[in-house]
């Protein structure tokens, strides 16, 4: 069972690879039985966050294992073994078959939504006549903030698009950055992005790696820190459009960006993912991805469960009809920063 990562540049992290590839020596076989212990341990060896989140891995091993049986299908197998990655509540926890994909999504699910896509569409905001590079979709609104809306972190970011786009807005009073809805991507495209709006060197947060078995075997934290780009940077304020369906790369961008002092966060709560993501494989050659790494804020506070904003600003869909207030408090805010009303 060879573990793998996926999306993470950070060298601390080979280390927790080999590491892993090297432990997991132990053979199941390729029947129900076999595959659900191989998951169990797989999870109690390696998951990151069983002390955080308050699961009994143990009792949950009790709850599941009787449920196997010798003469069951495949389908049956796999819908049980993803009740019992439920358990852990991680959007980053992932059961692949041929047939179906399990995945939890009930952290967003019950949130107010605080987005309406639609609205963008509208001529007072992205409209028709934006432009777009590398996946980031400006525009110059009429009171000349900048707006930038980037809906995933899986598209890659080319440092001269991002040259031509700041040359391209830095005379605006300020800059919206709206990743509401972004489910996450890379943490490279983050560090292109954040790069682009500090000044210094800026510690912003840690990483703890498993260095055993047991729930609560890690290294101490190992700080991460962003370098300012060497090219064109943005130094008018900044606000970050959030809601509770912003995850995993886009719930790190928020945190790298909360600690610069010309960004403000506004909106609800980001959806969380702290967690970086690791893949093993089952004997009958499931894929499962889980929680292997967790990222601290530059606090050692855990990012798991989602960023608070700077600013609340949480409003029901009623509420967006012609106008989005989100990016209408956004324009209040910078308007006053630079003493504008």
């Amino acid at each position: 069972m060879q573990l793998v990562i996926r999306h993470i540049s950070y060298p601390i992290i080979i280390f927790t690879v080999l590491c892993f590839s090297g432990c997991m020596k132990e053979d199941f076989d390729n029947d129900p039985r076999g595959n659900f212990e191989a998951l169990w341990r797989i999870m109690d060896e390696h998951y990151c966050f069983f002390e955080s989140k308050n699961i009994d891995w143990d009792q949950v091993y009790q709850q599941y294992a009787p449920r196997v049986e010798t003469s069951m299908s495949d389908e049956a197998l796999f819908y049980l073994l993803g009740e019992m990655l439920e358990e852990v509540r991680d959007g980053h926890v992932n059961l692949s078959s041929p047939f179906d994909v399990i995945r939890y999504d009930k952290w967003y699910q019950d949130s107010l939504h605080n987005f309406n896509r639609d609205l963008l569409d509208q001529p007072q905001y992205l409209g028709r006549d934006y432009a777009i590079a590398s996946g980031l979709k400006y525009k110059i609104l009429d009171d000349n903030i900048a707006y930038i809306f980037y809906e995933s972190f899986q598209n890659p970011i080319g440092e001269g698009n991002l040259d031509y786009v700041i040359k391209k807005l830095e005379g605006c009073h300020g800059m919206i950055i709206d990743i509401r809805d972004n489910g996450g991507g890379s943490l490279t495209n983050v560090d292109v992005l954040a790069a682009r709006f500090l000044n210094e060197k800026t510690l912003i947060g840690y990483i703890r790696h498993k260095t055993g078995k047991g729930h609560n075997d890690f290294s101490d934290p190992y700080p991460r820190y962003l370098e300012p780009s060497r090219r064109l940077r943005f130094q008018k304020p900044v606000v970050v459009l959030t809601n509770r369906r912003c995850y995993s790369a886009a719930n790190d961008f928020v945190n790298a960006m909360k600690t610069l002092p010309n960004v403000y966060i506004l909106g609800t709560a980001t959806g969380g993912g702290g967690g970086l993501p690791f893949s093993a494989e089952l004997p009958n050659g499931w894929p499962v991805r889980f929680s292997a790494s967790p990222l601290l804020d530059a606090n050692q506070q855990n990012i798991e469960e989602g960023i608070a904003p700077d600013e609340y600003a949480g409003f029901e869909m009623q509420d967006f009809k012609d106008l989005d207030p989100v990016i209408e408090r956004a324009r209040d805010y910078i308007r006053s920063k630079e003493n504008l009303h």
